[in-house]
């Protein structure tokens, strides 16, 4: 086995003092600590706590965002007439490709979920959660137009059903079960959102 890089130090120091302590409250002086070097010598590795941070997480994050974007971009280029009917599957695939990456990425994508308050990647599920009232609303556009449309929805109701969605579906990660119980409780879930939108949409 190599010896362990002098970065991969830093980034072993730094998901510890991140985790423990939320970006934060994390001391960048601890962590420069905790792996023998003066903070001169750490600034030619990274210029800031947040340019550490972003090297644990970006990846992750553009990955989790990128994924799902993608989705919503291909269930949009359907056909109208079929898009009822791949309603339920359309975001199997999805999610299940964000849990396997996460569960690759785990301690990361925890820090990701966690620990990244104060930082620009603490946002998230809020922008997962506007892309999906953006996607209903063309979704609900589209029933109209085959002469199938949904009640209006309170925009209120709407939006805590959505972000309880995704903060369930992340809670999955932050608790680490094994993957194949995760696997088991995606699927739940996924069949228990889309019946009761089926239900609120009339469908």
């Amino acid at each position: 086995m190599s010896p362990e890089s002098t970065l991969e130090r830093i980034h072993r120091a730094a998901r510890k003092e991140f985790r423990e302590r939320g970006f934060h409250s994390a001391s960048l002086r601890n962590i420069v600590k905790s792996v023998g070097m003066t903070t001169g010598a750490f600034y030619g590795y990274y210029k800031s706590k947040e340019e550490l941070f972003a090297a644990l997480v970006e990846e992750h994050y553009r990955y989790i965002l990128d994924r799902f974007c993608r989705a919503q971009e291909e269930f949009a280029r359907l056909p109208q007439e079929k898009q009822p009917e791949a309603l339920g599957d359309s975001s199997g695939p999805c999610m299940s490709d964000i849990l396997h990456y996460a569960y690759e990425h785990l301690e990361d994508c925890q820090l990701l979920l966690c620990s990244s308050e104060g930082t620009r990647f603490a946002g998230l599920a809020d922008q997962m959660v506007e892309i999906e009232v953006n996607a209903t609303h063309a979704y609900q556009a589209v029933l109209k137009e085959l002469g199938r449309p949904s009640p209006e929805i309170d925009l209120r109701l709407e939006h805590i059903l959505i972000t309880g969605m995704f903060h369930t579906f992340f809670e999955l990660i932050i608790h680490e079960m094994p993957l194949s119980e995760a696997e088991e409780y995606l699927q739940e879930m996924r069949e228990f959102y889309t019946a009761g939108w089926m239900k609120i949409m009339g469908q």
